[in-house]
């Protein structure tokens, strides 16, 4: 049986992590895999995903020719990583990969590069059976899946695979929630807050009394609400006339989604509609943006994806459950496009934090799992 060369591995990984690619500044990284993938023979492409959300690039496609007669399948990864990911110094010790402290390590999601590029390079060295594979990196996933959203479908041959986006190499995440982004402008009326606060109307108010009548955090087992961020005011001597707040509501039932969006909307309405003095002012107001960020999804445990992977994992002594998460990711978006994709994980741990990690070998493992995976679905 081919084995997964971890040395080399580790060594993928780490030069990964070392080029700079936060969200919105992928080019880099977008070149060092292009010409990588290019010289491994794959058909590359990038679409201009990026051009929708003032990315610097697009997402990345590699197409792989196949040597049996299935389905093509899908590989996903994303290229950027959160803030602070600027000259990531990785540190290795004990067989865990740590940044120095003063960064993210962007194993979320480099470690998954990696073992895709480690995949891909045990098939072509040992000549695997393998069907064709698309390999798609995208751009602008950790600020809303804005690659994924963006992405010109028409690169891709796959309707179904696989993302490597989550801690757990022992889990296939087939159930996530949909989410929508809310967007609450109040607008009141300024005034010298030492000498006339009675003629003003204080915008951050309302908001707070808006917010302090919201039920915020988990409303039941598989939804969510957040109030996240909260801008307004020019002084501490100005009643302040305007203040922006943003959060979000997600669930896995899309009815209790629009009921727990509904309320949140609601509270605002409501405030700013109590505190007009007369019904023809124009002032409070409220201005409210609602955008689906993503849909659910939610894959049946008899779905080939999910059954592929958990014949996988039997073959090399293993178990795969099937998980729920909170998170959305990549998989979302392809899903609501008729790609159905589970999520695998890589190890990686304390993501969007300093004290990020990911061992080697739990790359190892989801390296194998992924080999067998294709190696499985070749075999029809």
């Amino acid at each position: 049986m081919a084995r997964i060369d971890s040395e080399r591995l580790s060594e993928t990984f780490l030069s990964l992590v070392r080029i700079d690619s936060e969200s919105r500044h992928e080019a880099a990284i977008h070149l060092h895999l292009k010409n990588l993938l290019t010289s491994m023979g794959a058909e590359v492409a990038t679409d201009r995903a990026g051009e929708g959300f003032g990315g610097e690039i697009g997402n990345l496609v590699a197409r792989f020719p196949g040597n049996r007669d299935v389905e093509p399948m899908l590989l996903n990864a994303h290229m950027d990583t959160v803030n602070p990911g600027r000259g990531v110094r990785p540190q290795f010790k004990d067989g865990v990969f740590t940044s120095d402290g003063t960064t993210i390590l962007g194993a979320d999601d480099k470690s998954a590069i990696a073992v895709l590029l480690e995949v891909l390079r045990v098939i072509q060295e040992n000549d695997l059976p393998h069907g064709p594979l698309d390999l798609l990196l995208t751009v602008g996933e950790e600020i809303g899946l804005m690659g994924a959203k963006h992405m010109d479908p028409g690169l891709l041959r796959a309707r179904f695979g696989y993302a490597l986006d989550t801690t757990d190499t022992d889990g296939i995440v087939v159930r996530a929630p949909g989410a929508n982004r809310l967007t609450f402008t109040v607008f009141g009326k300024e005034a010298h807050a030492g000498v006339v606060p009675e003629r003003g109307i204080n915008a951050i108010a309302l908001a707070a009394k808006a917010i302090a009548a919201l039920d915020l955090g988990r409303i039941d087992a598989e939804t969510t609400c957040n109030i996240g961020q909260i801008e307004g005011g020019a002084a501490v001597n100005i009643v302040p006339n305007r203040v922006v707040v943003k959060g979000e509501a997600r669930s896995h039932d899309a009815g209790k989604l629009e009921r727990v969006t509904n309320r949140m909307l609601g509270a605002f309405e409501d405030v700013v509609a109590t505190a007009r003095r007369n019904p023809s002012d124009d002032l409070p107001r409220l201005e409210a943006d609602i955008e689906e960020d993503f849909r659910p999804t939610h894959i049946p445990e008899e779905h080939p994806v999910v059954t592929l992977a958990r014949q996988a994992a039997a073959n090399l002594g293993r178990e795969i459950k099937a998980k729920s998460t909170g998170g959305g990711a990549d998989a979302n978006v392809f899903f609501a496009n008729g790609i159905i994709t589970g999520v695998l994980g890589t190890g990686m741990r304390d993501m969007h934090t300093l004290h990020e990690s990911v061992a080697l070998a739990d790359m190892v493992k989801a390296a194998e799992l992924v080999l067998e995976i294709i190696r499985l679905h070749a075999a029809g």
